[in-house]
């Protein structure tokens, strides 16, 4: 296993990175391990200009990870993809995955094109078929993004079950009262905190923002309800493109993708990986 925080000061600075020794990387006869660069030729390269690199060679006897843990056939799929998603939602739910609800939000900006991604926790799939994340919609990019650009995707990545969902759909902003709902299910540090950063903004020490906490927490003293502010809440992103992914052995993953026909009716068609 390579001591990865050496790896890369060791390649920066042209010295032998530090090694914990196994029996893939000792020289025959010996009990010394074999130097980076003698099992990796090809990436000499990478030692000259500093970069780090993810090595996957059956021949040195390193391999990158297999996805074997299962399969994903046409007979497997419910028709709509939003009950196909809360079946595998709820068993990732019931089967290790820490927090499946974590997941990319990718926003582009226009004219330029320029994609954006951040971790965020998915909320709720609602009745009205779509995908609901909160957040500041006043001074975050995301914002900035979508009042721009209406298209927006999310990823979900199950490393437990080697899955993988992408989601593509144009968003909508929740009305306020069914935000001031789910707001007022936050501790209140959160809803405190909500009104006291001004995300994405540029701040000149920890401090300022400390200052800020401690000025909406005097403004809310023995309030217990806070009103959710009018820059905070819910976005939902309705799926146009719903896309599920099993890993599979030799990268010949099983991949099925659901769009949205104009009836409203999904097309499901399987692709290559």
């Amino acid at each position: 296993m390579i001591n990865t925080g050496y790896l890369i000061y060791g390649i920066c600075k042209s010295h032998q990175p530090s090694f914990v020794v196994d029996d893939a990387m000792k020289l025959k006869g010996s009990s010394w391990p074999i130097s980076l660069w003698e099992r990796f030729p090809r990436y000499d390269t990478v030692r000259k200009v500093g970069l780090s690199f993810a090595p996957a060679n059956d021949k040195t006897g390193v391999r990158a990870d297999q996805f074997v843990k299962g399969a994903l056939d046409r007979t497997d799929l419910d028709s709509n993809p939003l009950t196909q998603f809360h079946s595998w939602f709820s068993h990732a739910q019931t089967n290790g995955v820490y927090h499946p609800e974590t997941v990319c939000l990718s926003t582009a900006s226009l004219p330029s094109g320029r994609v954006s991604a951040r971790m965020v926790y998915l909320k709720e799939l609602d009745a009205k078929g779509g995908f609901v994340i909160y957040s500041n919609w006043g001074t975050s990019k995301k914002a900035k993004d979508i009042a721009e650009n209406k298209w927006a995707s999310l990823t979900f990545w199950w490393q437990e079950l080697e899955r993988q969902v992408r989601v593509e759909g144009k968003v909508e902003r929740l009305p306020d009262e069914e935000s001031q709902v789910y707001y007022d299910l936050r501790a209140r540090g959160s809803r405190i905190g909500a009104w006291a950063s001004p995300q994405s903004q540029v701040l000149k020490s920890r401090e300022e923002l400390d200052e800020r906490v401690k000025e909406v927490e005097k403004r809310f003293e023995g309030q217990e309800n806070i009103p959710v502010p009018e820059f905070w809440g819910g976005l939902r992103i309705i799926p146009e493109m719903v896309e599920f992914w099993q890993g599979r052995d030799s990268r010949l993953h099983d991949r099925f993708q659901y769009e949205k026909k104009e009836d409203g009716e999904w097309d499901i068609q399987r692709l290559s990986s």
